[in-house]
């Protein structure tokens, strides 16, 4: 029996599979150690189980009703009678994979019974060559592109694929190193500082002063910045470090001190990932969704940034009520990130009801991802050769 078979007996196995699981575990026995027939009844329990999850989670997807013992013991891949569907069924109630709305419905997926399917869609997943080809068209002459261009393809072709909203997260400024920071004269006491980073990112920022400073002083304040931020990677400016120049060009020249105040507020700005959603008429018009909490969404989708940092790894799922920052319920995020090079530089996603084709969107998704992965770190290398 395999780790797998006795993680999913231990979740979901029924109450004599449980049991007996935990005396083997409580004894430090092998499997092996067990009858034969006992492993395979076992396993074959546990299966039974999955299955009929798995079956329900697709039917209740597909129809939006809670479904019934009789209508999965009627699925060819459910070799089993009605009754002893309803017993799985009780049993996956009792571990919270499913939900029974009312004493006379059927049964409904929880969180913890979509996750379970989830997983397994990542397991099997994969397009056909059809569908890859498909998707190449929707982006686009892919040599005509450049990198925002080819995510903005992106983004657009997997609204349209999916009908649902497309969320990118860029966390690539972060990860840049500071390249130049510049003083401009623009008026009377007025100064902008221009903030330029390695991928190209430029921030300004408009100072007023409390008088005006001269050459000498504008060129001490150019200096200071290289040789204390030039090459520096945005990621690494700490609080403590930006306090320390704020404090160490007050201890020359007080008037200074907005400037680099102005470079700080602009550094703190860079290490927040910038988030897009676009396609957001697909939330609108989606009867599973409650239009109000979809407006408030909208206005509020900065919040998402909490949610799509690049701590994560491979796919990553999250269900509206989960979080403070997912404000719609009945909803389901869906996001992957995609590099260049070794580095993660953003996330590609979508946001829909939780009853969604996961089995179809998920590898879109992951085809998405990695064709941007692949293009815009070949687009780099290129870059480089020149």
């Amino acid at each position: 029996m395999t780790k797998k078979h006795m993680d999913f007996i231990r979740k979901a196995g029924g109450q004599k599979a449980k049991k007996l699981l935990a005396v083997i575990l409580a004894a430090g026995m092998a499997m092996t150690a067990l009858p034969g027939e006992t492993i395979t009844a076992l396993a074959q329990e546990a299966e039974g189980q999955k299955n009929v999850l798995l079956a329900v989670v697709e039917a209740y997807i597909q129809t939006g009703e809670p479904v019934g013992s009789k209508m999965i013991s009627q699925l060819p891949q459910i070799h089993v009678s009605a009754a002893t569907v309803r017993n799985d069924m009780a049993v996956l109630e009792e571990l919270g994979y499913l939900e029974q709305p009312h004493t006379s419905a059927g049964r409904v997926p929880t969180y913890s019974g979509y996750r379970f399917y989830i997983d397994e869609v990542v397991e099997q997943g994969s397009l056909s060559d059809a569908e890859r080809k498909r998707l190449d068209a929707m982006l686009g002459d892919e040599s005509q592109l450049t990198e925002d261009l080819l995510i903005q393809s992106a983004t657009t072709a997997l609204s349209e694929v999916t009908k649902c909203a497309t969320v990118v997260s860029d966390f690539a400024p972060k990860y840049s190193v500071i390249s130049k920071v510049e003083v401009i004269p623009t008026g009377k006491r007025l100064y902008v500082v221009l903030l330029i980073t390695s991928n190209g990112t430029i921030k300004n920022k408009a100072c007023r002063l409390e008088f005006d400073l001269t050459e000498e002083n504008m060129q001490f304040f150019r200096n200071f910045m290289e040789e204390n931020l030039q090459g520096v990677s945005i990621s690494d400016l700490s609080e403590e470090r930006m306090e320390q120049m704020i404090t160490a060009v007050s201890a020359y020249m007080m008037a200074l001190s907005p400037l680099v105040q102005g470079v700080c507020e602009m550094s703190r700005d860079l290490q927040k990932n910038k988030v897009y959603v676009s396609g957001e008429q697909n939330l609108l018009s989606c009867q599973d969704l409650n239009q109000a909490e979809v407006v408030q969404f909208i206005s509020h989708k900065n919040e998402l940034r909490g949610l799509l940092d690049d701590s994560f790894k491979g796919v990553k799922v999250v269900f509206g009520e989960e979080g403070d920052r997912f404000v719609i319920g009945n909803s389901s995020m869906i996001v992957s990130k995609y590099q260049k090079g070794e580095q993660a530089v953003g996330s590609l996603g979508i946001i829909g009801p939780m009853r969604l084709d996961y089995a179809k969107i998920i590898p879109y998704i992951e085809y998405f991802t990695e064709k941007l992965s692949h293009l815009i770190s070949e687009e780099d290398d290129e870059a480089d050769n020149e």
